[in-house]
């Protein structure tokens, strides 16, 4: 079991979204930045004008399924966005507003959330879809009011890659390519730093032998900057993982990961710079997990730190788990579980500094769960003792 706490992982992006609220981009479309949001009464969303010419109309609800909800979407206060496909990636803008993409479509939408109609910002092209491939994780530029630049992880159909792109439209330049591509663990996460490092997590593509290859991209965090060149001894800042579909910073700059292990056991894992977390091999000074969820239960998919507490999106396990951490960075008990069962599969989860709610996306669409009515869903919800007030979980 793993025991080095090192703490030498940079400051990452989280820090950019504890300043005050700015104006957004683009066209709002009526829609005003009014501060802290909570979730509406029950009853139907809020009105807003009709899409202008040329604008995408928001998506439609698919038919539903018999995975139950909690209520109609229309009429669930938790519920964002519905009738989204596969939502994976989300970042939040500065004017509190939800960037969110839909893996298998490669569309970008707009959530709001005051519960207005999501809506279509554009289409990343060139993306494969196939297996588990698709568009991934989503990154702000560092400097996006100034640039409006966005960061992706996509996969094509030869490999996998980070991009960038004007959020107003344009073509997607290449950061960094050849990442290697496969059916199954293709991993997808980034991350900035403060300091304007980009990390990357990637999988082993099924291919396990891959995960401690220092020749490899794949099973790994990359460090790497703007533009694609590593930062320090990089593009390799941690191995031996099997598959990163998170990763999340703690306040005292700790940075950890999701790996999404398959048929073992899924961990929550420090990224320690040059450390190996042991897959598929545990060697010499191989760091342990933080926490170990049983892959029959896991699917970890999404990691968010609030305070001393890492909360986890599960696909199969169809909630969050909550992991509170000790001064040491150990677990003090057994995690929480939190909305088990009540919105089926659970992936990605990011923390709103302002008020401490919890964005999370659901995959019901994606081919292993049972879609329900109103699927997938984006949330918005508040955390246990979040602002005094009490949770809607």
């Amino acid at each position: 079991m793993r025991r080095e706490r090192g703490r030498r992982a940079s400051r990452l992006a989280c820090a950019l979204l504890l300043t005050a609220v700015v104006a957004g981009c683009g066209d709002d479309g009526g829609y005003e930045s009014t501060g802290d949001w909570r979730p509406l009464p029950e009853g139907a969303p809020p009105q807003v004008a009709p899409p202008t010419e040329g604008q995408a109309p928001p998506p439609t609800a698919p038919p539903s399924g018999q995975q139950g909800q909690p209520g109609d979407p229309a009429s669930d206060p938790n519920v964002v966005a519905s009738g989204l496909d596969v939502p994976t990636g989300l970042a939040l803008l500065p004017d509190g507003t939800a960037l969110v993409a839909e893996r298998r479509t490669g569309r970008l939408l707009q959530v709001f959330p005051d519960r207005s109609p999501a809506r279509e910002v554009l289409v990343v092209p060139g993306i494969d879809p196939r297996g588990d491939g698709g568009l991934h994780g989503l990154a702000l530029s560092p400097t996006f009011a100034e640039d409006g630049l966005v960061y992706a992880y996509l996969s094509t159909a030869t490999d996998n890659r980070v991009v960038r792109f004007p959020i107003s439209g344009g073509t997607p330049n290449p950061v960094l390519a050849g990442i290697p591509r496969g059916d199954v663990h293709n991993g997808g996460a980034l991350l900035f730093g403060i300091d304007g490092s980009l990390y990357v997590g990637t999988g082993d593509t099924g291919n396990a032998a891959l995960a401690q290859d220092p020749a490899s991209l794949a099973g790994k965090v990359l460090r790497i900057d703007v533009f694609g060149q590593p930062v320090g001894d990089g593009p390799v800042h941690g191995s031996g993982f099997s598959n990163v579909t998170a990763l999340c910073v703690a306040g005292d700059e700790t940075l950890y990961a999701t790996d999404d292990a398959g048929d073992r056991a899924d961990e929550l894992t420090e990224v320690v710079e040059s450390g190996d977390a042991g897959f598929p091999t545990e060697r010499a000074g191989t760091t342990s997990a933080v926490q170990e969820i049983d892959g029959a239960v896991g699917g970890l998919a999404g990691c968010a730190v609030a305070g001393s507490t890492v909360h986890l999106g599960a696909l199969e396990g169809r909630r969050i788990y909550s992991v509170t951490l000790d001064g040491t960075g150990a677990p003090v008990a057994e995690p929480e579980e939190l909305l088990a069962d009540q919105y089926g599969r659970l992936r990605t989860v990011v923390l709103e500094p302002q008020t401490g709610a919890l964005w999370i996306t659901t995959s019901n669409r994606d081919g292993i769960g049972v879609p329900g009515d109103g699927d997938d869903k984006v949330l918005r919800i508040l955390p246990p003792g979040a602002s005094g007030e009490e949770s809607p979980l």
